[in-house]
C-alpha cells in the first residue's frame, strides 16, 4: 500500500519524500550545500554528477546514515525503502546459497525469497552459490534483496559498477519493469550516462549543489551539465529515448542561486 503523501491537493502524483534547503557537512567540509528535491510514487529519478560531488552522501542522508547539519528530510508515514549498494563483499569461501543469504540477519519465508528473486528476475538461483554468480547475477540478487520488503522508493547507487553495457542496459530494463509493477519511485546514481539518461523519467545533476534537473532531454541541453558532461549524451538520447507515459510540464534549468528545486511534476 503506498504511503500517505505528505500534501495532496497539489500534487499529480503521491509525494513520497521531500528534502528542503538540506546542507550537510562532514570532516569539517560542506559536501551537499542547500540541496532541495521531491521524490514522486513511480518516478524514476538519476542523480549525475562528477566524483566528489556528493551523490552518495544525498543517498545516504535518505536512508537516514549521515545527519544533515542544516535543513530537514520529510518521509511518508510508513515510508519502505530498498536500498542496492555500490558493491558488496562476500568471502567467497563461504558456503552460503541465494536463498540462504536473503534470509540475513532475518529469515525470509522461502515463498517470499523466491517471489522478489522473479521479480528481480533472478528466479532461477534460489540453489546457487553466491560465490558462484556472474556479476549480472550477483546484482540481481542485490536487487532481489531490496525489493522484499516491496519498497516504495528502491534506491541504486552505481549498482552496475563492474557489468558491460548490455549487462548494465538489461538491468536498467528490469528497474523499469519494477517501477511499473510496484509503482515505487526509483532513485539512481550512475556514471553511465547513455544508458540512465534514456531510462530515467527525471534527470537532478549535482557538484555540491543542484545545478540543473528536469527531463533528461532538456538537462543534456543544460550550459551546467555540458560544462561537467560535454555535449556526447544528447546523440545517446536521441538513440535510445524513453518513451514516458506521462508529460513533463517544466524543467528548471541550472541554478546557482540555490533557491529551491521544482520538480516536472510539482506545478497545478
Amino acid at each position: 500500500m503506498t504511503p500517505k503523501p505528505l500534501t495532496s491537493a497539489e500534487n499529480k502524483t503521491t509525494v513520497l519524500t521531500r528534502i528542503t534547503d538540506m546542507t550537510v557537512r562532514l570532516g569539517g567540509r560542506v559536501v551537499l550545500d542547500r540541496i532541495s528535491l521531491t521524490l514522486h510514487a513511480g518516478q524514476i529519478t538519476t542523480i549525475v554528477g562528477p566524483n566528489g560531488s556528493g551523490k552518495s552522501t544525498l543517498l545516504r542522508s535518505l536512508i537516514g546514515a549521515v545527519t544533515p547539519e542544516k535543513g530537514r528530510i520529510e518521509h511518508a508515514p510508513g515510508l519502505r525503502v530498498g536500498y542496492v549498494p555500490q558493491r558488496l563483499h562476500i568471502d567467497p569461501t563461504l558456503p552460503l546459497t541465494v536463498e540462504r543469504f536473503l534470509s540475513l540477519p532475518t529469515r525470509v519465508p522461502a515463498s517470499v525469497a523466491r517471489a522478489a528473486l522473479n521479480e528481480a528476475g533472478a528466479g532461477d538461483l534460489t540453489n546457487r552459490q553466491m560465490s558462484a554468480l556472474s556479476g549480472g547475477q550477483f546484482q540481481r540478487v542485490l536487487l532481489a534483496r531490496a525489493l522484499l520488503c516491496k519498497p516504495h522508493i528502491l534506491i541504486l547507487d552505481e549498482a552496475t559498477q563492474g557489468l558491460d553495457q548490455p549487462g548494465s542496459a538489461a538491468f536498467y530494463r528490469r528497474i523499469e519493469e519494477v517501477r511499473a509493477r510496484l509503482g515505487c519511485a526509483v532513485v539512481m546514481v550512475s556514471h553511465e550516462l547513455h544508458v540512465v539518461m534514456a531510462a530515467s523519467d527525471r534527470v537532478i545533476c549535482l557538484n555540491g549543489h543542484v545545478c540543473c534537473e528536469g527531463a533528461p532531454e532538456q538537462v543534456a541541453q543544460a550550459a551546467e551539465y555540458r560544462a561537467l558532461f560535454g555535449t556526447g549524451t544528447q546523440g545517446a538520447l536521441a538513440l535510445y529515448r524513453h518513451e514516458h507515459s506521462h508529460s513533463h510540464d517544466h524543467a528548471p534549468g541550472c541554478d546557482h542561486g540555490h533557491a529551491e528545486q521544482g520538480t516536472p511534476h510539482d506545478s497545478a
